[in-house]
């Protein structure tokens, strides 16, 4: 690629992020006046073409070098990754601010945003263990990141990590199945959808006695759907929601019980014979209104909640972001904060393909 066409791919990035670069970097303590003579916007096209591009520290410097716009050693180069993190969170931020912006500019989301939460596991090389944690916030239907947080593998997935909104709408795994989460959301006025684990998450009737799950699901046939009406306790207060249920085929059923089993035998644990059980089905809570939204759309709703797991696949495969080629936490976790910058600059490309002239750059 000629210099020409590598500086118009570059100011069209650079349009996503702030105007003034320097004063950015200087602000997090990124660039110092003694830092020498290459620029913030330097510097960040180095740690991109080494982090996004998937080249070597000598490969990245070689090739800038032979491009002509900086000349710096390997050595140098990783100095200033270390030290990017802040920086490079300060750029996703805006980033993320951006896209919030422009979303709640479509009338199609002006009633209802759909949000699904997860996380995913990152490791550095000869881990046997998670090192670092990405949790990550995706909008339908745009499939745009409006938050994230990289954390060490002590800090659990819990929806009390983001703030929602009235009438936001909250799909979430198994994993964020607990009372003082979705107590969280009800009372930002927001609905959820949350896969239930019977034994995290206590259930009440009517008369405010013990909802026993499975007595009330075993009844059912592969195939058959089902719904009651649930309440929770949590913090003085009672909150209803809705329990959809939805039996499996035998063979997806066998199959779910094999992976409880083949998880409980890696981590050394004993799987409870409710467990097992519970497998059989697709349980969720959700407080939508029974009204606008069937035991079947919810249950099919939550099957959107993929969509997040093949984000992480895209940032996994395509950004080889599952293992962290680093050995220090200050440039592993600027190494894994620059690979999520890269996937909003991805993310804002794609919503904005529409606005580009093929010829030069972004249209004004």
């Amino acid at each position: 690629m000629d210099k020409e066409t590598l500086e118009s791919d570059w100011q069209a990035l650079a349009a996503y992020l702030p105007p003034d670069l320097k004063q950015s970097a200087r602000e997090h303590r990124f660039l110092r006046r003694s830092t020498g003579r290459l620029d913030a916007a330097t510097w960040l096209r180095l740690i991109l073409m080494h982090v996004a591009g998937g080249l070597s520290l000598a490969q990245t410097v070689a090739r800038a070098q032979v491009q002509g716009w900086a000349t710096v050693s390997a050595v140098a180069l990783h100095k200033r990754l270390r030290s990017a993190g802040p920086w490079l969170t300060a750029l996703t931020s805006h980033l993320l601010a951006s896209q919030r912006q422009a979303l709640a500019s479509l009338p199609a989301l002006k009633d209802r945003v759909v949000r699904i939460v997860d996380a995913t596991d990152i490791q550095e090389p000869g881990a046997t263990g998670t090192d670092w944690r990405l949790h990550y916030s995706l909008r339908l239907p745009n499939l745009v990141c409006d938050h994230f947080e990289i954390t060490d593998a002590t800090e659990a997935e819990r929806l009390a990590r983001f703030a929602f909104r009235a009438r936001e709408l909250v799909l979430a795994d198994r994993g964020y199945c607990h009372r003082n989460g979705v107590a969280q959301v009800l009372a930002a006025q927001a609905d959820v959808v949350v896969r239930l684990v019977p034994s995290n998450f206590p259930l009440l009737d009517a008369r405010g006695r013990p909802f026993e799950v499975l007595r009330h699901c075993h009844h059912l046939t592969a195939g058959q759907q089902r719904e009651w009406r649930v309440w929770f306790d949590h913090a003085g207060r009672r909150y209803p929601l809705r329990l959809c249920v939805l039996r499996k085929p035998a063979a997806a059923t066998q199959e779910a019980q094999r992976k409880l089993r083949q998880k409980a035998s890696r981590k050394g644990t004993t799987l409870q014979p409710q467990t097992l059980q519970a497998a059989a089905f697709v349980l969720i809570l959700t407080s939508l209104p029974a009204a606008q939204w069937s035991t079947a759309q919810v249950l099919e709703l939550y099957r959107c909640r993929w969509q997040i797991e093949l984000a992480f696949k895209r940032l996994k495969t395509l950004l080889q972001a599952g293992h962290v080629p680093k050995s220090s936490d200050p440039s592993a976790k600027a190494w894994m904060q620059a690979k999520v910058l890269t996937a909003l600059l991805i993310e804002s490309l794609l919503c904005d393909s529409r606005s580009f002239s093929p010829y030069s750059g972004r249209m004004e």
